[in-house]
């Protein structure tokens, strides 16, 4: 172990507290609980001295030289640890809430070992120092979390679980080719080697680099919620527990956008074809999330939804990185910070979604209606998640929302003014100026559709009432929804975002200088002034629009008037237009079983025919033979016994009708037959007996580690 250990006890330290933590909730539940609080608020404690004493440039490093075959590497400098510190500061409270969403819940012990595995394991990813290393503990953080989304176990869970697991072993195995691709190219997998290892290479074999970089967009895009991979995350977050929601979409998505930025700044720095595919994969992404939001009649649906709209946003500031080439400040900059901004949004959005469910055990918009009022403190902390992810100027999704959309404008005056890091073969001069317009308009209507949805939910939990009046009166007697721990989770979580907003300059800016050169970014030529008019006409177009948006499809379409008249809610989304049962359930379950079983099948016939051809030609039976093959001493012994017994009987009894068949043939492929049975049945017990024995390896020397 070279460097310091507080790296490896941040990492590994989690992973054998939750052990620990497994075992005394055998005995204590309440100790249980008590010991996962205490761990979480110490890793939140540690990181925040860390981000409280970072001085400009400051690096805390650690290598493992031979762990895991290739070592493993970790680094703290200014961008993990505000990754870090917000991993920890969701787990903290996340965990403190777990406390009474989960009172009634079962296997919670089984919940909190595995949560605490999952941050050890998120941790390691936002503080690793090689592609191998982050992708080790990817796939102990997507397998770990797995147990957290399906733990009421219910058939629809379970479903969901299984696609979310399918989509993280299918990405991971796609990412690990590319990551292998490219350590055969570029010798290491470093973070401060690889760029200036690709960068000599890359002009003579760029095919090689896009291939390898594909293949690992696809890994991490996929946990990062990029569409065409995006399926399990409308399914997952609704069947999970809330804080198990709050998590996957605040922290472990953003797992995947780190795999993402790595690529992008260590591979393809200033690549502007490279950052073109990510900005319209993020604005497919983008857009299609806010629309299904819009639709959603399901409230933590609905909220996942707009997770997968809002990374759509992250991925396009990625995008306007490359593009913008060195002149891409306001873009690293808004993509630092909205990954900051919404991991804060969605904890809070998530727990207090946390509440109606711990409350009512139910989602859907029409019996949940009504739930909010009369609850000041719920009322509070649901408006100012819905106000900084709407991004109302003054809360601090406005701030990097702006940023990246004044990143957008300004490569729009580049491509005016005849410059701009991409030169399109089918789109230029006047053309690209026209298609990126056509992307600020996307943008800026999937920012109306944010305020569309979050208006709609806002509505339906706090201002219209429950169509039973006697549910609406039980909605607001006044008794406790949450204790006294969840109620201070949620102000304080809540709290900290309208600061974060009316303050830019002594937070949000001072957390994007400290991140910024780890993607290679500079500070803009001149201060954001992010409350001028310029700025906040996009805020304001965003909130026209969505709030025609809201009259027009949701309060004018999406609700309808019942015989009795009650107005209801009702779903509108077409259910044929679900990409996982239109297209990849088809192929998967059934296309791809289908190819397989005819290939195997012509195969079969193709190795059957040439061993009938083999056994009529150069391999024959020639009956008559006295001597049997080599290595069957049985049916040379009793095979040659009845053969002479035969010979008498053929010159005596059956003398009229000899029976001529050879024995020591005939006993020979039977014994041939018994020796390669058993050899399949031993080869079949020894390759399970190896698994196993590979299996118990890996489980103890993980549990070395920790």
């Amino acid at each position: 172990m070279i460097g310091n250990a507080i790296l490896l006890l941040l990492v590994a330290g989690p992973m054998a507290a939750g052990v620990i933590d497994y075992g005394i909730g055998r005995f204590n539940k309440t100790a249980r609980d008590y010991f996962a609080n205490a761990v979480t608020v110490l890793e939140f404690l540690v990181m925040a001295v860390f981000l409280l004493t970072y001085s400009s440039g400051q690096e805390i490093t650690l290598s493992l030289p031979g762990v895991c075959g290739m070592g493993l590497s970790f680094c703290l400098d200014g961008f993990r640890t505000i990754f870090a510190v917000v991993t920890a500061f969701m787990w903290m409270m996340t965990t403190l809430f777990s406390r009474e969403y989960l009172a009634h819940a079962r296997n919670r012990n089984r919940y909190y070992l595995f949560m605490l595995i999952t941050l050890g394991a998120t941790m390691g990813v936002f503080l690793s120092d090689d592609l191998f290393t982050t992708f080790v503990f990817f796939e102990i953080m997507s397998l770990a979390s797995y147990v957290c989304v399906v733990h009421d176990e219910k058939e629809e869970t379970m479903h969901a679980g299984g696609v979310y697991l399918a989509v993280a072993i299918l990405g991971g195995l796609v990412a690990l080719m590319g990551i292998y691709m490219l350590y055969y190219k570029a010798g290491t997998l470093q973070f401060n080697e690889l760029l200036s290892a690709c960068e000599p290479l890359f002009a003579e074999n760029s095919r090689w680099f896009y291939i390898c970089g594909g293949c690992i967009l696809f890994g991490f895009g996929a946990k990062a919620g990029m569409y065409p991979l995006h399926v399990w995350l409308p399914m997952a977050h609704p069947v999970a527990p809330a804080p198990a929601s709050a998590l996957l979409s605040g922290i472990i998505t953003k797992s995947g956008i780190f795999g993402v930025l790595l690529i992008s700044t260590r591979i393809f720095l200033h690549d502007g074809y490279w950052g073109f595919t990510l900005l319209i994969f993020g604005i497919v992404t983008a857009f299609l999330g806010g629309m299904l939001a819009v639709f959603s009649m399901d409230l933590k649906r609905t909220l996942a939804c707009s997770s997968m709209s809002q990374l759509g946003f992250i991925f396009m500031g990625i995008g306007m990185q490359g593009l913008l080439g060195e002149e891409n400040a306001l873009a690293v900059r808004g993509t630092i910070l909205h990954m900051f901004n919404h991991s804060n949004l969605k904890l809070v959005l998530f727990m207090a979604a946390g509440v109606v469910v711990m409350n009512l055990h139910k989602l859907n918009l029409n019996d949940i209606r009504g739930f909010g009022r009369k609850k000041p403190l719920l009322l509070y902390v649901f408006l100012m998640g819905s106000l900084g992810i709407g991004g109302i100027p003054l809360f601090n999704g406005y701030i990097s929302k702006t940023l990246i959309h004044e990143s957008i404008v300004e490569y729009i005056e580049l491509l005016e003014e005849g410059g701009g890091a991409l030169t399109f073969a089918l789109a230029s001069g006047q053309s690209a100026v026209t298609l990126f317009r056509t992307i600020e308009i996307l943008f800026i209507v999937t920012g109306a559709m944010t305020v569309a949805y979050m208006t709609k939910l806002f509505v339906v939990l706090f201002v219209e009432k429950n169509n039973d009046p006697v549910i609406q009166k039980s909605f607001e007697e006044k008794k406790p929804y949450c204790n006294k721990t969840t109620a201070v989770v949620l102000g304080v979580s809540a709290t900290v975002l309208p600061i974060l907003g009316l303050f830019p300059g002594l937070t949000l800016d001072r957390l994007a200088d400290m991140g910024q050169s780890f993607l290679y970014g500079e500070s803009p030529a001149h201060a954001v002034h992010y409350f001028s008019w310029t700025n906040l006409k996009g805020g304001l177009y965003s909130i026209v629009i969505g709030a025609l948006i809201y009259l027009i499809v949701i309060r004018g379409w999406m609700r309808v008037k019942e015989k009795n008249g009650a107005v209801i809610y009702v779903g509108r989304w077409p259910k044929s237009l679900d990409l996982l049962r239109l297209i990849y359930e088809p192929v998967v379950m059934k296309l791809l079983p289908l190819i397989a079983t005819f290939v195997c099948r012509c195969m079969e016939y193709v190795t059957d025919g040439i061993i009938l051809l083999a056994r009529k030609t150069t391999h024959r039976q020639l009956h008559g033979e006295k001597i049997a093959p080599t290595g069957y001493w049985r049916a040379l012994v009793f095979g040659r016994m009845l053969n002479g017994i035969f010979f008498l009987l053929n010159k005596t009894i059956l003398k009229n009708r000899p029976y001529k068949r050879d024995f020591v043939l005939r006993f020979a492929e039977r014994e041939h037959i018994v020796k390669v049975s058993n050899s399949e049945i031993m080869a079949s017990v020894s390759f399970s007996l190896l698994m196993f024995g590979i299996g118990i390896m890996i489980v103890v020397f993980f549990a070395f580690l920790s």
